[in-house]
């Protein structure tokens, strides 16, 4: 239950506190006091969008919090704690809007997310205005209503299951009619492709080997050369390195016959000599084996252009173009298995279709079932509200047969719209096609008022309930929204002393000018203060001694009505 509502810098708001009771809470004031702007920030609280002109002028936030009793709601304590928020009797959510766009939610004082909101505020409240006309009038709406009432849901659940496994394999089935029907087509292309892959058989990495043979070739003279010339400074000159480190180390063992404390041995220079005359005489035969061979440098350029063909169509290498070829070998492969694979999938359709059409006529059966309680319970709240011959009725456009095709939906076989009867003697006509705004209030509330025995949430919020009715239809609608906060928390906004006097709290907004600034209040209303809001209701500016006693006959007139349900 919504106990407090506190609102700062919204809109027209410079900063308010509502308290709202148990039961009936009647919102009433003058046009455009600010009395939508309150169900507008409890809106933001359910994780409707934010914008920041919803701030009031000059100020950097605004900011709804609100303050809720969840004592008897366990299932709303669960799926806090599940959701990892601390969980009490107490639930407090704040939400803050700024200009730099960074909006905060806050539950129980953690951060939370806009999604964390919405999951938690649908077990809270549930605002009945506009939107919801809209949405009960949407006939693609009616069969998720119908389900809901009648606890269809499970079954729904289980039958759209089947009926995803049931389109993945429609999926595949008709991907393989398609390779199918292209078969001759692709076939001849996957072996031309293959077979042109096969002919030139490149090997990983032959073309980088390939280049650096062509480097080597096309380079033959310079190689040589150098080969040649180094050959020579090391060992075929008669001053060759080789030749002097020779002297070398016959001049270092002169000088060890007379001075053994050179710090140099034998050895060390030997070594040096060995390195070099190896080194030389690789040099030697390096030179030798090189040769210039034209015929292998134009095979070398055939076979690269080859490959290099066959990796600008195949993958812009050899690794893609060897994975092409295992891929057309597997396409191939698949192309010849076509057959087997669709006869297969043909007789996992055959039993999975089966079984979809069970729990489709199982659904609509149920549904049916379902659909005859809500006409019943229906009729007998729009028959209360002074629609005396009003018959509810809902309507199977198409529903699911023995002979089922395919018919099947997402939500079953199932095609189902309300229809009303209004008045005797007139043919039955879709929800969204009745005229008169005071039928379509009764019905949207009669519908409401059924609805919400199956639901959980703890509050619900009329906006424009009156819209279109009057007199003694206000009165029954009055008595209804009653009824209705016996078992929930109501709070309705009305401009009709007939709703109003049924409250068992009163809240008067006002609005008023201070310093060029309008400000919005809230004032709860006590004895004479109500008889004289309900007094203004009824006589508007001209209130006499009569109307203040046809105020107050109205009050008591209600004090004294019994719960019809």
């Amino acid at each position: 239950m919504l106990n407090e509502l506190s609102i700062k810098n919204f809109a027209i708001i410079d900063e308010l506190q509502v308290s709202f009771g148990e039961g009936l809470n009647v919102i009433s004031g003058e046009t455009g006091a600010g009395k939508s702007i309150i169900i507008g920030a409890v809106s933001l609280l359910l994780g409707d969008r934010a914008t920041t002109e919803m701030i009031r002028t000059q100020a950097d936030t605004a900011t709804v919090e609100a303050f809720f009793d969840i004592a008897a709601n366990k299932l709303l304590q669960d799926k806090i704690t599940a959701m990892g928020f601390t969980a009490g009797e107490e639930l407090v959510i704040r939400r803050v809007i700024s200009h730099t766009g960074k909006n905060k939610v806050f539950i129980n004082g953690q951060m939370a997310t806009l999604a964390n909101l919405a999951a938690v505020s649908e077990l809270l409240i549930n605002i009945c205005g506009q939107h919801e006309h809209q949405v009960i009038l949407n006939a693609e709406n009616h069969i998720d209503i119908l389900d809901e009432f009648g606890g269809c849901l499970p079954d729904r659940a289980v039958y759209t299951e089947i009926y995803n496994q049931y389109q993945q394999i429609r999926t595949q089935i008709e991907k393989l009619k398609n390779l199918r029907s292209s078969r001759e087509e692709k076939t001849d292309l996957f072996k031309f492709q293959l077979k042109e892959i096969q002919d030139i058989n490149p090997q990983l990495a032959e073309d980088t080997t390939l280049a650096d043979e062509k480097k080597v070739l096309v380079n033959f003279q310079k190689l040589s050369g150098w080969a040649n010339l180094a050959y020579d400074l090391l060992y075929g000159e008669k001053d060759s390195v080789i030749v002097k480190l020779k002297e070398v180390q016959n001049q270092v063992k002169e000088i060890k016959k007379i001075d053994a404390n050179l710090k140099l041995a034998d050895t060390d220079v030997e070594g040096s000599f060995i390195t070099l005359q190896e080194a030389a005489l690789a040099l030697r035969d390096y030179n030798k084996n090189l040769y210039f061979d034209s015929e292998r440098l134009a095979a070398i350029d055939e076979r690269l252009e080859l490959l290099n063909r066959l990796k600008r169509k195949y993958g812009g290498s050899l690794e893609g173009v060897l994975r092409r070829k295992q891929e057309i070998e597997e396409d191939l492969k698949r192309v010849f298995s076509v057959e087997e694979e669709l006869e297969k999938l043909d007789k996992e359709e055959m039993d999975i279709k089966n079984n979809l059409q069970q729990n489709a006529l199982k659904l609509s059966q149920i549904r049916k079932q379902a659909a005859k309680k809500l006409q019943e319970a229906v009729d007998k709240e729009v028959h209360a509200l002074n629609m005396p011959h009003a018959s509810f009725q809902v309507f199977f456009k198409k529903g699911a047969t023995d002979k089922i095709a395919e018919t099947f939906g997402l939500k079953g076989c199932d095609e189902i719209e309300f229809y009303l009867v209004a008045n005797k003697g007139e043919e039955s006509k879709p929800l969204n096609k009745i005229a008169s705004g005071g039928e379509l209030s009764r019905i949207i509330l009669a519908l409401k008022n059924v609805l919400l025995r199956t639901g959980s949430v703890a509050s619900i919020v009329f906006d424009e309930v009156d819209n279109g009715i009057g007199g003694a239809v206000a009165e029954i609608v009055g008595r209804k929204l009653k009824d209705v906060s016996a078992h929930h928390q109501v709070i309705c906004i009305t401009h009709l002393p007939q709703i109003a006097c049924f409250g068992d709290n009163h809240l008067y907004v006002s609005k008023k000018v201070t310093k060029g600034r309008t400000t919005t209040s809230v004032e709860e209303l006590y004895d004479e203060q109500k008889i004289e809001e309900i007094s203004r209701m009824l006589g508007g500016v001209n209130v006499t001694k009569a109307t203040r006693e046809h105020a107050r006959e109205m009050i008591n007139g209600s004090k004294a009505y019994k719960f019809s349900n």
